[in-house]
C-alpha cells in the first residue's frame, strides 16, 4: 500500500467517526447537554474542518455532508453565539472565530451581533502576546473586520516559527508544550492551513524545518498523537513533503496505529488514553480533537497531492 493511500485510510476513518458523532458537537442535543466537554469549542473546530474541506473540494466533502449541515444549522441558531459567554474562557476570541468561519448563505444578522459584542480593545495589539496578535489578525482578516495589527511579515518575525528555532533545546522533550503548539498554530495562520507558505526563506526556513523534525521525532517516540498530526501539517506548510521524510512518514504510521477500528484516535496521547472502555460521551471528550486534527492534516496533505 502506498503512503498516500495510508493518508486516505487515516482521513476516511477519522471523518467517518466524526460524522457518526455529530450529536456530541451539537450543544442542543441530549448527548451534548449532559457532556463534560466544551461543545462551543468542539463546534468551532468542526466548522474549521468544514471550511478547509470546502476550499479543497474532492471526495472528502461527501463524508462531511452531515457536519456541514450541522454547522449551517448552528450558525443560524440565535442562541448559539450566546454559549460563548457562559462556557468559554475567551468569549471575544470565540465570537470572532464564529464570524470568520460562518458558512456561505446564512443571515448576516447574528454575525454582526457577535462582532458588536467583542471586547472594546480586542482588535488592538495592545496587551496581546505575539501569538495572540497573529491569531486574532488571521480570524479578523477572514471575517473581513478592520483591526490594528501589524502586517503578517512583521508578525512572522515575532512568531515561534522564527524565535523558537534559535533558542529551543536540542532535546525536543525539554520544549514546553505551549511553545510547541505555538509553532504549529503559527504555521497554520501564516500559511492559511496549507494554502500558502508562511513567508520564511533561507536559514530561517531551514531552522524552522529542523525544529519541526525534532519535535516530530519526539512525538512519535512518545505517541503524542495530536501534536504529531499538527506537526505533519506544519511540515507541509513549510514546503516539505512530509511523507518523504522519516519523521513525517513515521508520524502518519503512528497515527494509523493509534486509530481504532471505528476511526477514532482515542486521546491526545497514549498517556491520556482511557485504560478501558468508557461511555460514549467520555470517549468523545477524549477523542474528538485529535481525531479532527488528524482528519484535517490528512485531508489537506492528500488533497494537495491529488491536484
Amino acid at each position: 500500500m502506498t503512503m498516500p493511500s495510508r493518508l486516505d485510510q487515516l482521513c476516511a476513518g477519522a471523518l467517518d467517526w466524526l460524522g457518526g458523532n455529530l450529536d456530541h458537537f451539537d450543544p442542543y442535543s441530549a448527548s451534548a447537554r449532559s457532556a463534560t466537554h466544551g461543545t462551543a469549542k468542539a463546534a468551532l473546530e468542526l466548522a474549521l474542518l468544514c471550511h478547509c474541506s470546502a476550499r479543497l473540494g474532492g471526495a472528502h466533502r461527501e463524508r462531511l455532508g452531515g457536519a456541514a449541515a450541522l454547522v449551517q444549522t448552528l450558525w443560524q441558531h440565535p442562541g448559539f453565539p450566546q454559549i460563548f459567554d457562559a462556557r468559554t474562557e475567551a468569549p471575544s476570541t470565540y465570537r470572532l472565530v464564529y464570524v470568520a468561519l460562518a458558512p456561505a448563505g446564512i443571515d448576516d444578522t447574528l454575525r454582526r451581533a457577535a462582532l458588536a459584542r467583542l471586547a472594546p480593545d480586542f482588535l488592538s495589539p495592545l496587551g496581546k502576546t505575539p501569538y495572540q496578535r497573529l491569531e486574532i489578525r488571521y480570524y479578523a482578516d477572514k471575517a473581513g473586520v478592520r483591526h490594528g495589527f501589524a502586517p503578517y511579515a512583521e508578525l512572522l518575525q515575532q512568531s515561534g516559527l522564527v524565535t523558537l528555532p534559535a533558542t529551543a533545546p536540542r532535546d525536543a522533550a525539554l520544549l514546553p508544550d505551549r511553545e510547541a503548539y505555538a509553532v504549529t498554530h503559527s504555521s497554520f495562520y501564516l500559511g492559511d492551513f496549507g494554502r500558502t507558505g508562511p513567508g520564511l526563506a533561507g536559514d530561517a526556513l531551514a531552522r524552522a524545518r529542523e525544529l519541526v523534525e525534532r519535535l516530530l521525532e519526539h512525538c512519535v517516540e512518545r505517541d503524542r498523537w495530536d501534536l504529531a498530526a499538527e506537526l505533519v501539517l506544519t511540515q507541509f506548510i513549510l514546503g516539505v513533503e512530509p511523507l518523504r521524510t522519516p519523521s513525517g512518514a513515521a508520524a502518519v504510521e503512528c497515527l494509523i496505529r493509534a486509530q481504532q477500528p471505528n476511526g477514532a484516535i482515542p486521546a491526545r496521547s497514549a498517556a491520556l488514553k482511557a485504560p478501558g472502555p468508557v461511555p460514549a460521551g467520555e470517549l468523545f471528550r477524549l477523542a474528538y480533537h485529535t481525531t479532527l486534527v488528524a482528519a484535517l492534516m490528512a485531508m489537506i496533505v492528500s488533497s494537495a497531492r491529488s491536484v
